[in-house]
């Protein structure tokens, strides 16, 4: 009997050459030469095509135009035919930004596969700015980013996120490659978008193309959040991000950097500007594996907040539940006001709230008006919003924001909510950038029948009416990043 042969290390990858694409300093070379070795393919970096005055005039600061690079991308087709020709595998590092430059590799070439490495401006310069000995100075990445033309949904492009370690990149771009289509490769298109679904053991969650929003999130079949099914419309805040404030602005007016500035007035009702501007524009994939999904977008100036944010959201399942990472980029040229949140309405399988038992680590809280808006602060101690200690929500009415939480050790907080036998529920673990929680039971959402179904437990990093008040706002200067992370951690047995 014939020995068993064991598969080639890159035999499941439907592809001939791999071309990774990216702005300079993404990471490109080395992301491809580990790929490479991890495939067992030849590498080859384009660079190595360019002419040497094409090499001296980005050396000296100059970019290159469309005429410059022509015989450069002649250079990189005729080598990837060749490759195909003769049936040898390759992995090519090459910049690629435009979309005609992609065409011209990779069009009309089923053997090609690209990988789009993506990146914030502020990670990437960093990265340049620390590389010494090589031809391209960190300067022309302005250049750069203006060429740069994202992979388009037909392109069918893996695009991965570089801020992890290389190795990391690799195994994400190789779970991409390799993946096998199945009867669901992705969720249709519904009321809110794409969706995109991600598994870890039995946890599972759903992520939307509207506003970045977290949909769904299970563990062994029990959802633990009250969100919205496919083909219906968010309400409420379900799951959205909140970009760049959280909660409400007094009249939708603020002053900034001696600018009187006025927001669309989105809560009518209350004469209020609230939770951001993010929630109903699309967010784009930017990076995709079985337990995770990055999704991006980028807030441009606009009237009322006049600064150009560059956002992404990760979505992580792993061992302790349902993480997400928020960073947030300031990609303008002056400073900008930001704060950030999200609205996540949990359940704990009860059909109304009141019999949950909560426990809110806070020692004090905010007072608010009619509006919604903080008058003051109070500590919770001897009140009915006392929750430090767990106990049952009963008929109680909170649209409460928190604050002076709380921490272990490590400075992270966890608001529980807890069934009522006590032997299971779910933590909103509070890890980084998070500095008030607003609990809400759903008491005023206008369909009745979605009232105190879930606690909307909200992080923050900073409270209602803050681009006004300025109280924990964060300011963003040109090129620095803010990054906002929590955590949705079941425990018991589900």
């Amino acid at each position: 009997m014939a020995r068993h042969q064991p598969e080639a290390p890159g035999a499941n990858v439907p592809a001939a050459v791999v071309l990774v694409t990216g702005v300079a300093g993404s990471g490109k070379s080395t992301v491809a030469r580990l790929l490479a070795g991890r495939l067992g393919w030849a590498y080859q970096d384009t660079d190595d095509f360019h002419t040497p005055a094409n090499r001296a005039r980005m050396a000296a600061g100059e970019s290159l135009t469309d005429e410059d690079r022509r015989p450069w991308l002649a250079a990189v087709a005729a080598w990837i035919d060749r490759r195909i020709a003769a049936r040898e595998p390759a992995v090519v590092a090459c910049s690629a930004l435009k979309r005609a430059y992609r065409d011209q590799l990779a069009g009309g070439r089923p053997e090609v596969r690209l990988v789009h490495l993506h990146g914030s401006r502020q990670l990437i310069r960093s990265r340049l700015q620390s590389r010494h000995g090589h031809f391209f100075p960190a300067q022309l990445l302005d250049s750069q980013f203006a060429d740069l033309q994202e992979p388009e949904p037909d392109e069918h492009a893996c695009v991965v996120d570089i801020g992890q370690p290389p190795e990391a990149v690799v195994a994400a771009v190789v779970a991409q490659l390799c993946a096998v289509p199945t009867e669901e490769p992705h969720m249709p298109p519904t009321a809110s978008g794409e969706q995109w679904r991600l598994r870890h053991g039995e946890q599972a969650a759903v992520v939307v193309e509207l506003g970045g929003a977290l949909r769904h999130y299970e563990v062994g079949g029990r959802p633990l959040l009250d969100g919205f099914a496919a083909d219906e419309p968010i309400t409420g805040g379900r799951g959205q991000l909140l970009v760049p404030w959280p909660n409400r602005v007094k009249g939708g007016r603020y002053g900034f950097a001696g600018e009187d500035l006025q927001l669309p007035l989105t809560e009518p009702e209350n004469d209020n500007a609230i939770h951001g501007l993010l929630r109903w524009v699309p967010w784009r994939l930017l990076a995709r594996s079985e337990d995770a999904v990055t999704v991006g977008t980028v807030l441009y100036p606009q009237p009322g907040y006049p600064y150009r944010l560059e956002v992404a959201a990760e979505y992580r399942l792993g061992r302790e539940g349902l993480e997400i990472t928020v960073t947030t980029t300031n990609a303008g040229d002056t400073a900008a006001p930001y704060g950030v949140g999200q609205h996540p309405y949990l359940t704990v399988g009860t059909d109304l709230v009141d019999t949950a038992l909560l426990t809110v680590p806070a020692r004090h809280r905010l007072v608010t008006d009619e509006h919604g808006l903080p008058t003051g602060e109070e500590p919770v101690d001897g009140t009915e919003y006392d929750f430090r200690t767990a106990r049952p929500i009963g008929e109680q009415r909170l649209d409460t924001a928190y604050t002076e939480l709380d921490r272990d050790a490590a400075g992270h907080c966890a608001v529980r909510l807890a069934h009522p036998s006590g032997l299971r529920g779910i933590d909103v673990r509070l890890i980084e950038g998070v500095r008030y929680v607003q609990v809400y039971t759903g008491d005023t959402l206008p369909e009745p029948g979605r009232r105190r179904r879930g606690v909307a437990i909200e992080p923050m990093s900073c409270p209602a009416d803050a681009l006004r008040s300025g109280t924990a706002l964060t300011v963003l200067e040109p090129g620095s990043s803010h990054v906002f992370r929590w955590c949705l951690a079941p425990w018991g047995s589900w």
